[in-house]
């Protein structure tokens, strides 16, 4: 039996993402005192009283005709329709609303167990708040408090008495896949046209996507984890706190993943703050792969996918390993393709040389192009070997690594990726002194 699942649900701004964030025990879903912070669906693992569980955070549901509700509506259903036990969430320091009533309505004709939290019942004084909500026809109101962790305890194990029995499952497998950008270039899209379905809400507005959501989905009977993130800013750049917090969970996908897909809006070309976002990835030494979006609305002739190119390998000097795939998440164009390149970056991220053979090609290209002279001395490798994958890690045995130009290094990088088939992953050289026997 698969491992249980609590969806939470409730009007925008009743402290679900607080509760969300108790049960997974880390800051994972963005707490704003702002109405429908969540739009999108996020997904945790949590633990209670020696049982594991999977918790599932949705946006908001209003009456009023709000931005995005639709979508969040949309994203709701699934989310219900996936769990196993659904908790509703209400405000007891405001009490019962019309949007309560409409909610109510829905969990009872979506005939899955309910249990009704009265959140923000901080103190005794407020507990004649949460009798009101009897109304709602979904059983007895349970009190507490997401912030001070008041109730939750009680709620949990209400929630595992409606539970039936089920076993424990080992966390997704698969290769991790971060889909990072610039907000509006069409992750979200990407997604689910990968995914063929709609997974992630998209929009054209700006920063639609705020939470990172892991979807795991199988290809060719092989096993996948792709990451829709928020769509980055330049540090200096990111204004509000919720989006700062779109950031950081964007960093620690990243951070987490097997291999990154960086998306580029083609129609509206590069833009300088597409270095800062693909750096991200380069300084954490991911694979990456450049993937150029919205090509089907690019005006181009027989020229125009080189020359584009071109620019993207002049702007990104440091990503010229990168592989590029030109791509419409629209119509699906050359979508297909991603999983491939993915699959193969990642091999060549895991790729271990022979020792022998590495040394040959240091040894070779240390004849043909010799380091430059600095002050009578020359930079000399005596030995190299890797000692790491993911990314390939290189020590080279030298006479002074002070004499390492970074251009040398640089040849040495370009020496190894014509030799051996690295392309799409980075590669990291740690020049070191030889000990003296």
């Amino acid at each position: 039996m698969k491992e249980m699942v609590l969806a939470i649900v409730g009007r925008p701004n009743v402290g679900k993402s607080t509760i969300f964030n108790r049960l997974v025990g880390e800051r994972m879903s963005i707490v704003e005192d702002i109405p429908g912070v969540t739009r999108d669906r996020l997904y945790g693992s949590a633990e209670w009283a020696g049982n594991s569980f999977r918790v599932i955070d949705t946006g908001g549901i209003q009456l009023a005709n709000q931005p995005f509700q639709t979508e969040i509506r949309a994203q709701v259903d699934i989310a219900m329709e996936e769990a196993d036990i659904i908790l509703m969430v209400c405000n007891g320091a405001e009490g019962l609303s019309e949007d309560d009533h409409f909610i109510a309505g829905l969990l009872q004709r979506a005939k899955k167990p309910v249990v009704l939290a009265i959140n923000r019942i901080d103190d005794s004084s407020r507990m004649m708040n949460i009798y009101e909500f009897y109304e709602l026809g979904l059983g007895e109101p349970m009190a507490c408090s997401g912030i001070h962790g008041i109730g939750v305890g009680d709620i949990l194990d209400c929630c595992f008495e409606l539970m039936p029995e089920r076993v424990d499952i080992p966390e997704e497998e698969g290769v991790k896949i971060a889909v990072i950008g610039e907000p509006n270039v069409g992750k979200s899209s990407l997604v689910n046209a990968i995914l063929n379905e709609e997974r992630a809400i998209v929009s054209n507005i700006q920063g639609t996507t705020r939470d990172a959501i892991d979807t795991a989905f199988v290809h060719d009977e092989k096993p996948y984890i792709i990451v829709d993130t928020a769509g980055i800013r330049k540090r200096g750049k990111v204004y509000e706190s919720v989006e700062k917090y779109s950031v950081l969970r964007a960093m620690r996908a990243i951070e987490r993943c097997d291999v990154v897909l960086f998306v580029m809006d083609g129609e509206a070309g590069i833009r300088e703050q597409d270095k800062h976002v693909a750096g991200y990835a380069v300084e954490m030494n991911k694979p990456i792969i450049i993937v150029v979006n919205k090509w089907d609305i690019v005006k181009k002739d027989d020229k125009t996918m080189n020359e584009f190119t071109q620019k993207v390998r002049n702007h990104f000097l440091y990503l010229s390993y990168a592989p590029i795939v030109f791509v419409s998440a629209k119509t699906q164009q050359r979508v297909h393709k991603i999983l491939p390149i993915v699959d193969e970056v990642l091999e060549n991220a895991k790729r271990r040389i022979p020792t022998n053979v590495l040394n040959e090609v240091i040894g070779d290209s240390q004849v043909t192009t010799p380091a430059p002279t600095h002050n009578g001395k020359r930079f000399r490798i005596y030995y190299a070997t890797q000692v790491g994958i993911q990314p390939p890690t290189f020590v080279l045995s030298c006479n002074d690594p002070k004499l390492l130009h970074f251009t040398y290094e640089r040849f040495l990088e370009n020496t190894l990726r014509n030799a051996f088939a690295l392309e799409g992953t980075p590669i990291r050289m740690i020049a070191r002194k030889k000990v003296s026997e």
